[in-house]
């Protein structure tokens, strides 16, 4: 989580909201022809912008919670495919069902279902964000993703072989067949999961960054618009256009 933050995207918001403040108390003298400066309309957008900024804040923690949930259920996999393997070997299994075992353990025993974090590799950057560090969007998410993918596929096709095995029935609830169908739903249930929070996280980013950094209709080009219209009215060296200056945005490298 240390690459994730709303401080920025929080601060022009906030920012914002001072803005307005000072144009209503500039009176009637505050009296734009361009509706997107008007005192109502920036108010809806800077709700509107607060409203995307907080639903994005929770779609990403929905997202951590549902990697961490994926986590716990993959992270003992190997162990268990090696539990496995000894329990078909103790009851007598034959070689050859042995062996196609092994060949899908190595496989499991092969794959890393260890999450990525891709808080920092899901976003969609259409306008590029300096709070945020370079990413790689193909890289790590298709790499995490068939990781578990792959685990699933290889769980599957074990269990499907120990399902033959009329010998395979060992007293451990967790390595019988029935068992590992409750953890193989498991793994698939939260995998999901993942595949779900990573989707409604990248739509209310998306949704946020539209709000504040589209050319001519976001909070920060909005802003800008009513500084220079009140420099228009009042003067450049005027207290009314200083209180308005002074209000920082942070805008979008290009």
């Amino acid at each position: 989580m240390s690459n994730y933050s709303e401080i920025g995207h929080a601060k022009n918001v906030a920012n914002f909201e001072d803005l307005i403040n000072r144009c209503i108390g500039f009176g009637v003298s505050y009296n734009p022809s361009l509706n997107a400066i008007k005192v109502a309309n920036m108010n809806a957008l800077r709700t509107n912008a607060l409203n995307a900024l907080n639903a994005s804040i929770t779609a990403h923690t929905a997202y951590t919670n549902a990697v961490d949930n994926r986590q716990l259920i993959f992270e003992p996999l190997q162990k268990m495919g090696t539990r496995i393997i000894s329990a078909l070997k103790a009851c007598g299994a034959s070689d050859a069902v042995i062996k196609d075992a092994l060949s899908i353990n190595r496989k499991i025993q092969g794959k890393r279902a260890k999450p990525i974090k891709e808080v920092e590799n899901v976003e969609i950057q259409a306008i590029p964000n300096p709070n945020d560090p370079p990413v790689e969007i193909p890289k790590n998410v298709s790499v995490s993703q068939l990781s578990f993918d792959s685990m699933i596929e290889h769980y599957s096709k074990l269990i499907d072989l120990l399902s033959t095995v009329v010998l395979y029935n060992p007293n451990e609830n967790e390595l019988k067949v029935s068992g590992l169908n409750t953890l193989l739903t498991s793994m698939k249930t939260s995998n999901t999961a993942v595949i779900t929070a990573t989707t409604n996280y990248i739509n209310a980013r998306i949704s946020r960054d539209n709000l504040i950094y589209t050319k001519n209709t976001g909070v920060v080009e909005v802003a800008q618009g009513a500084k220079d219209y009140v420099k228009s009215v009042f003067g450049t060296a005027s207290p009314q256009y200083k209180q308005v200056s002074s209000i920082k945005f942070t805008k979008r490298k290009s």
